[in-house]
């Protein structure tokens, strides 16, 4: 039975992509590079700032990526906000889920999370959000996975996670884990959904 939805946030909860383009491209332009490539703001919008900073900066030997990791955290990323996007039926899918069901988010994202839920309001509709600031091995590793099940005591099988990239599904996969990809039909998933509210009528999931 389940007991337990677990979400991504970039790419699930939000969309995000534009705010990711414009926050890295601001890093890159302030170090004297071009913009990201399509390919480059793929691999951001799935990775955590440390992962992300060292892939992009990586083709730049000159910078020092310490200074870099010292510029963003002097960053203000309120004006970021202002490209982030809340998807339309995810409020209505979390009051469908709870009390009955645990509420949880596995992200990348670090610090910038309290602002991210606080203005959307979801901070009371999540009982538990890991990040990678909470853990010594971001996703996909499993860290976060079990610090969230062992959190609501349940198991693998009595949870579920839902994520958009190849980082959830391995995310996943470390844990025994079913996902429901989101908006991705070609990510390999035990389920495939364009929108939240289609989840409830999935077969076997809310079973009583």
């Amino acid at each position: 039975m389940l007991k337990l939805v677990i979400f991504d946030c970039d790419g699930v909860i939000l969309d995000s992509r534009l705010s990711n383009r414009e926050y890295y491209n601001m890093l890159l332009a302030a170090f004297g590079h071009p913009s990201m490539t399509e390919a480059e703001l793929d691999f951001v919008h799935c990775h955590n700032v440390m992962d992300s900073v060292a892939f992009l900066f990586g083709r730049y030997p000159e910078d020092d990526v310490a200074a870099v990791h010292d510029y963003r955290i002097g960053v203000d990323y309120t004006p970021f906000l202002e490209y982030l996007t809340l998807e339309p039926d995810l409020k209505e899918f979390l009051h469908f889920l709870r009390p009955r069901h645990g509420t949880a988010i596995s992200t990348n994202r670090t610090t910038t999370m309290p602002d991210i839920l606080a203005r959307f309001g979801l901070t009371r509709l999540f009982d538990l959000v890991v990040t990678a600031t909470d853990v010594a091995n971001p996703k996909p590793h499993a860290e976060a996975l079990l610090k969230i099940l062992d959190h609501f005591g349940v198991t693998a099988a009595e949870a579920i996670f839902i994520g958009d990239s190849i980082v959830d599904r391995q995310h996943a996969d470390t844990v025994g884990m079913r996902l429901i990809a989101y908006k991705n039909p070609d990510l390999a998933a035990e389920f495939h959904v364009e929108r939240f509210m289609a989840i409830p009528s999935l077969p076997l999931l809310f079973e009583s």
